[in-house]
């Protein structure tokens, strides 16, 4: 549910005028300005309005349904629906729907999407010290078909499967002097695959959507086979991420956060590499600006709950990519801060506005981008 969308800034602040008013339909009220804390369903339509360093300011519409599989059960976890479908002011079109069901007791835990990105972007080769002198405007489709579930094994312990089908298209380019046909660019026209794999969770914290205490270790492993007679890929793909909040106070959390991703086997399909960059973590640097063979990152977030409604954070982190061989005088940091505001305070379900600050790298300005996101960072 950590994607982009969120209401309008009109409704964030008027919040306070409005939820006083009745001439607004009772649905509207319900939906934006709700302040009971029972457990039945809640449905959202969200104008999406959202911004990053790739999509320049993107909106369209979105609607979110968030429900309780058991609502007698105060330990069972909220669920969700979300589907999106936007345009952004650099030509990109996302269509998405994702799934994320809790059955009562949190014994299964299971998640599912599909999209469709035609997702034009900047390309700046492969490495942790890609130039902004190289970019390349490159027109990449991508369709992505996925699953995950999860049993609970035992206290805070799950095992699971991951599976899908996803698929890179590139438009041939016969322009040989692009940094896209760089000898260390590899499978330049995109490719299809296949991939099913292992996943592991330990999570002990104490709200899925608004942590206060509590760790959270997830890792997968995607075996991955390319298809079609254009990709012969064969490997894998590894993610570990590592999370603990601690409550310093009622009105004062911090989190660490820490992840390491790497693409194994014998070619690296250059879609397919780690890619530095996120509205979640090292905000502040274009999302593939830095892509190589290995990602790692880590970061820590002060939040402060000034309300029920609204809180602030500031964060700070560091990472890098690498192709076999991590180096400390390599990473790279990034640090910045946000808003937060809680249109559902049961659920803790909460819009952010960040500005993260990177690297100035020789010769170029400092990177830097405005995120806004609907969820947590981490």
């Amino acid at each position: 549910m950590k994607k982009i969308f969120v209401l309008s800034i009109f409704l964030l602040s008027f919040q306070c005028v409005f939820a006083q008013l009745n001439f607004l339909p009772k649905f509207i009220r319900q939906m934006y300005f709700k302040k009971d804390t029972d457990r039945r369903p809640s449905f959202v339509l969200l104008p999406a309005f959202s911004s990053s360093p790739e999509t320049g300011v993107e909106f369209g519409g979105a609607a979110l349904l968030s429900f309780y599989s058991d609502t007698t059960n105060h330990t069972t976890r909220v669920s969700n629906l979300f589907g999106y479908s936007t345009l952004t002011t650099k030509g990109q079109v996302k269509l998405s729907l994702n799934a994320n069901y809790w059955t009562p007791q949190n014994r299964y835990h299971y998640t599912g999407v599909i999209a469709f990105y035609n997702y034009p972007s900047n390309f700046y080769g492969v490495g942790n010290n890609t130039r902004a002198a190289d970019v390349q405007h490159v027109n990449e489709k991508r369709y992505k078909l996925g699953f995950s579930g999860e049993k609970k094994i035992s206290d805070n312990f799950y095992l699971g499967v991951v599976a899908g089908v996803i698929k890179y298209f590139y438009p041939y380019d016969y322009n040989y002097n692009d940094i896209i046909y760089a000898p260390n660019v590899e499978s330049r026209h995109g490719g299809a695959s296949a991939y099913i794999g292992p996943s592991f969770t330990f999570d002990t914290r104490n709200n899925n959507t608004y942590t206060t205490r509590g760790m959270v270790i997830n890792a997968y492993y995607n075996l991955m086979h390319g298809t079609y007679a254009n990709n012969g890929y064969r490997g894998g793909f590894f993610n570990i991420e590592y999370s603990q909040f601690f409550a310093l106070s009622k009105q004062f959390v911090l989190g660490v956060d820490i992840q390491e991703q790497s693409l194994t086997g014998g070619s690296s399909p250059f879609y397919l590499l780690p890619q530095m960059g996120s509205d979640e973590m090292m905000r502040g640097y274009y999302q593939g600006r830095y892509r190589d063979r290995n990602y790692i990152a880590g970061q820590t977030e002060l939040r402060y709950r000034i309300t029920k409604r609204f809180g602030l954070a500031g964060f700070a982190g560091t990472g890098e990519v690498f192709h076999s061989s991590f180096d400390m005088a390599q990473l790279k940091p990034n640090y910045g801060g946000g808003l937060r505001y809680f249109f559902d305070v049961e659920k803790g379900l909460a819009i952010r506005f960040d500005y993260g600050v990177g690297q100035k790298p020789a010769g170029e300005k400092r990177e830097g981008g405005f995120y806004v996101a609907l969820g947590q960072s981490f």
